[in-house]
């Protein structure tokens, strides 16, 4: 089992992204993601995201707000949890040298129609309505979504 974070930064109905280019045998590679990565070694979700967005970004977070848990199943990999945020809070300026890709401010509106992984689509339509928090598991074959669920409940199939 795997845990990461991902966090949504939101400043002027953006969303700051970071478009995956740059890594070798990148899981990412051409996609648009949020900003996060995994757990070290006694880090806390909290503690992770922060440093994670540090790292990618150069910004430092006052304030996270934990919106879910997303369990990604796979049949190519383990299991990943990934604890969902998003923030409105930090300081300092975004760096022009990511060493994980191309960070760019998204227009919320616009963020759907980037290349995005298909689950992605359902936790954030869930963050922009504002809902409270939630428990997602999305199920993968290979790159295709096969199910998505919400709270327990399937959406699809």
């Amino acid at each position: 089992m795997r845990n990461t974070t991902l966090c949504y930064l939101e400043q002027n109905e953006k969303y700051l992204m970071l478009y995956r280019n740059k890594k070798k045998n990148d899981l990412n590679a051409g996609k648009w993601v949020g900003i996060g990565g995994g757990f070290e070694h006694r880090e806390s979700p909290e503690e992770c995201a922060k440093r994670e967005i540090y790292e990618e970004t150069g910004l430092i977070v006052n304030e996270l707000n934990l919106r879910g848990i997303i369990t990604f199943d796979n049949d190519m990999s383990e299991t990943e949890y990934m604890f969902l945020f998003t923030s409105k809070s930090f300081e300092g300026s975004v760096t022009s040298d990511c060493n994980e890709g191309d960070l760019a401010w998204i227009d919320k509106k616009d963020i759907l129609s980037l290349n995005l992984w298909e689950g992605d689509k359902y936790f954030l339509k869930l963050i922009s309505e504002d809902s409270p928090f939630f428990s997602m598991k999305l199920s993968y074959s290979k790159d295709k979504l096969v199910s998505v669920s919400v709270n327990g409940k399937l959406l699809n199939e």
